[in-house]
């Protein structure tokens, strides 16, 4: 079992109301019982937080989607994206990255450094140990350092565009009653900014 931090706890929870209110809110006692249960299984939060995403972004698309959601609804995209780690897992550092950083948009996808550490990023994920490995956390702070290399060149090249965004961002996450400067804040921001910057390039970053 891998136990979720306080933090975790309250990421997830205003990550959920964030997405499937628009504003601040509060897990539900099923919420919280599914949450639990993910933490039984040793899923990282940041795969329920992926999966969250997953199922909001498809539920954008639909004409008509459910008024009613809730946390049970994201395990379908939970398992995937496990099974989607150990896929990667499996390959190992001979997977074929050529492929997806063919989809970047232009001028990053000509940059070679965003390139050369889109791949070093890759080839960390890709060779990650399982958690109870003794050097899991070493490993999970190399593959953060690479990914956070790889959006900072891509940040870069977004030039002045890159202040807009910003701003539009800072306004989304004050109407949810995010405390600017807190720790649900911070990470709050930097998901949501990495997804805004690999949105904005077609960087494939899974979930973000």
């Amino acid at each position: 079992m891998t136990a979720y931090t306080r933090e975790e706890k309250d990421w997830l929870e205003r990550e959920w109301a964030f997405r499937a209110w628009g504003r601040a809110g509060l897990l539900s006692t099923d919420d919280y019982r599914q949450v639990l249960a993910w933490e039984a299984d040793a899923v990282p939060m940041d795969v329920v937080v992926a999966a969250l995403n997953a199922f909001f972004d498809r539920r954008e698309t639909r004409a008509k989607p459910r008024t009613f959601v809730a946390l049970k609804h994201l395990d379908r995209d939970v398992a995937k994206t496990m099974k989607l780690r150990e896929s990667l897992l499996r390959a190992g550092p001979a997977m074929d990255s050529g492929k997806e950083w063919a989809q970047v948009k232009a001028p990053l996808r000509e940059d070679p450094a965003a390139k050369a550490a889109f791949l070093a990023w890759q080839r960390l994920q890709a060779s990650a140990p399982s958690p109870e490995a003794a050097g899991y956390l070493a490993h999970h702070d190399q593959e953060r350092e690479a990914r956070a290399t790889l959006l900072g060149l891509a940040e870069a090249a977004l030039g002045p565009a890159a202040e807009a965004m910003r701003e539009e961002l800072r306004q989304r996450l004050e109407a949810s009653d995010m405390k600017e400067g807190g720790l649900v804040w911070r990470r709050a921001w930097n998901h949501h900014w990495a997804r805004l910057v690999a949105s904005a390039w077609n960087l494939p970053l899974g979930g973000a």
